[in-house]
Parts: C-alpha cells; structure tokens; sequence
C-alpha cells in the first residue's frame, strides 16, 4: 500500500514537472520579460549554456573532418589574407584590434589568439564554415571554398608560433593588395 502511494507521488511529481517546467518557459517567452537587447551582456546563465552547446555541438559535427596534410607558404599567405579580409574585423589579431562598432555586439566576437589551444584544425574549420548561431558568426561555406577556410585555419595555427608583430609587418607591408579592403562594417 506504501509503494503503491509512493509511486501515485512520484508519477504526479513527474506530470506536474512535465507539465509546469513547459508552460513556464512558454510564460517567460511570451511575456518578453527576458532582455534581448545587445546593448546589455548575457546572465551568467545564458552565457554558460550557450557557450557549452557550442562547443559540444562543434566537437560533435567536426569529429569526422579531416584536415589537409601539409599547408604551403602561399597557402599561410592566403590564409593570412583571407583573415584580413574575412575575420579581423570582428576578432582583431595580435597587435591589431577590432573594429570599434563590434563593441556593440553580444556576445563580443573573442579574439582568436589562443583559439588553437582551445579547437583543433576541424573544430575551427567546421566553425569557420558553418558559424554560429545568436553570435553574428556567419556561415563561410557561401562565400569561401573549403581551401580558402583551411587556409584560414592554417593562418591561426601558424599565427600562434609567430612574432606578435608579424600581422601588423604583413598588413603595413600591403601582402594582400588585390584581394581589397576588409568588409566594411554592418550600417
């Protein structure tokens, strides 16, 4: 009789929380109580759970990519070049900062420069092609080939074993003059 009682208790907790978690995350989506104004950071919360489904979800989907074997000199200048004109606008480079209007992004793009130690070569490929979601990363995949994204990601993995200074020597130096200025800023 005391299990049988037990069990109705359980069984109804679990009705009630299937029933009560749904419609209070129905409630504070639709009373627009939460503030999605970029103008303000995320809760610590929202920070976190976003931040984890991200890296879980890319280590996920890059799992099966395999990187190319070896990367040439051109192939490190092109990358380099591409990052100039795709990605230091919104994360900067080491002696280089971001754009000032990507101040008013939530979450701020990070800087890339310990990214490598954060994500493998897929990982940041698979990030580079696809984006993310809620972050203003975009998806490359429209406007990149996959060589000119794993020439990207063969920049970051050099970058990291180069002087500091050597972006902003190849920047001054005009190495990507016909490739055209970096991508203006969102109006």
């Amino acid at each position: 009789m005391r299990r049988n009682k037990l069990q109705h208790i359980t069984l109804g907790a679990a009705v009630a929380i299937g029933l009560i978690l749904p419609l209070g995350a129905l409630a504070v989506v639709k009373s627009g109580i939460y503030d999605v104004g970029a103008s303000r950071r995320h809760t610590k919360f929202t920070e976190w759970i976003t931040h984890e489904t991200m890296i879980d979800s890319v280590r996920r989907r890059a799992a099966g990519i395999t990187p190319p074997d070896r990367t040439s000199p051109d192939q490190l200048v092109a990358g380099f070049c591409a990052y100039e004109m795709h990605c230091v606008a919104c994360h900067g480079a080491a002696a280089v900062a971001r754009a000032q209007w990507v101040n008013g992004m939530e979450p701020q793009p990070p800087y890339l420069l310990d990214v490598t130690q954060r994500f493998t070569p897929p990982q940041l490929f698979w990030i580079a092609k696809n984006g993310i979601k809620m972050t203003g990363m975009p998806a490359w995949n429209e406007s990149m080939s996959d060589r000119q994204i794993w020439n990207v990601v063969a920049w970051l993995e050099a970058s990291r074993n180069l002087p500091p200074q050597t972006y902003a020597r190849w920047r001054a130096a005009g190495r990507c003059a016909p490739i055209g200025p970096p991508t203006p800023s969102p109006r």
